[in-house]
């Protein structure tokens, strides 16, 4: 073969080669590229994330349901007693890391390491409690009382260097269990107390799948109240629960006066029926007060814009 055509051969070699490496770069990727997370994964050494923010820093993203499963992001909830008795009983548990080690390290929020929430599955004996941490041993104890049926155990919780987490696992009292029936849509709740009777209302779109702002006003025996006291850094906690799967709503209440309108903003992430479960401190008690809230139908304008707008009884704490 003569010297031209020769080095023809070698150029066109060299370009065939050029655009089998470009296909092939495009197919597989740069092999230096760092993983991508998933949306909303934790990230370690993080500085906390929405969790451990202020009240009013939220984001518009529509977050998912949490809550769903005892173990998420490479933390484990492990709970000492799946069947325990009937009546006043004590809960232990431990947060386990990925590395099997009890987690004894948390951020702080709302004025506690750790929030657990115990209802029953037919969203009945709603308890918001603050367990003890035993730091030998990584173990959780608190007292709640419990009644014949299955109960949903959720740990909110926001690991130190992590964004928060929701996990959460079921515990069965024997005995005869009837489920109550799930109340119809109905903002407006009363709390009947030696002091009188607090009528609460909840204010606020409840349209599936954008962010919004529930309100909830507080009033005692017909008059307005301006004197809330703050309950673990806030003047109202609304925890929000999805029937059926127990799925868990993160809900962040917002800087205002001691009443009578307490702001929350949220989102519902689909059509569904939720039980929503309000906090509140009066005279120094604390009460709680329910709605159902059935989700449905499309955002109202102000709430897909994002604009901005100026279980009744006593327990424990």
């Amino acid at each position: 073969m003569s010297t031209p055509l020769r080095v023809l051969a070698f150029v066109s070699a060299l370009a065939v080669a050029f655009v089998l490496a470009w296909g092939g770069g495009r197919l597989v990727g740069p092999v230096d590229t760092q993983p991508v997370a998933h949306e909303g994964a934790a990230t370690h050494g993080g500085d906390g994330g929405d969790e451990s923010g202020s009240h009013d820093d939220h984001s518009s993203a529509v977050a998912e349901a949490t809550g769903l499963t005892a173990r998420a992001d490479g933390f484990a909830l492990a709970l000492a007693d799946r069947t325990p008795a009937a009546g006043r009983t004590r809960l232990d548990f431990q947060v386990f890391t990925s590395s099997g080690r009890p987690l004894l390290d948390y951020t702080r929020e709302h004025e506690k390491d750790l929030h657990l929430i115990v209802v029953r599955r037919d969203l009945t004996g709603f308890q918001h409690v603050h367990p003890r941490l035993d730091r030998s041993t990584g173990t959780w104890s608190v007292d709640v009382r419990l009644t014949p049926g299955v109960w949903r155990v959720v740990a909110d919780l926001v690991p130190a260097g992590w964004e928060g987490i929701t996990l959460a696992d079921d515990v069965s009292v024997a005995g005869d269990f009837t489920p109550a029936a799930l109340p119809a849509d109905d903002r407006v709740a009363t709390v009947g107390t030696d002091a009188g009777t607090y009528t609460v209302t909840l204010e606020g779109d409840t349209a599936p799948g954008a962010s919004t702002v529930l309100t909830t006003r507080v009033e005692l025996d017909g008059e307005p109240v301006t004197d809330l006291e703050p309950y673990l850094g806030a003047y109202g906690h609304l925890v929000a629960m999805r029937a059926g799967d127990l799925g868990y709503l993160h809900v962040h209440p917002e800087e205002g006066p001691p009443g009578p309108g307490v702001d929350f903003a949220t989102a519902f992430p689909e059509p569904a029926t939720y039980r929503l479960f309000l906090d509140f401190q009066h005279r120094g008690q604390v009460h709680t007060a329910a709605f159902t809230v059935a989700s449905g139908g499309a955002p109202s304008s102000d709430a897909a814009d994002g604009s901005d707008h100026a279980e009744g009884g006593d327990h424990d704490h």
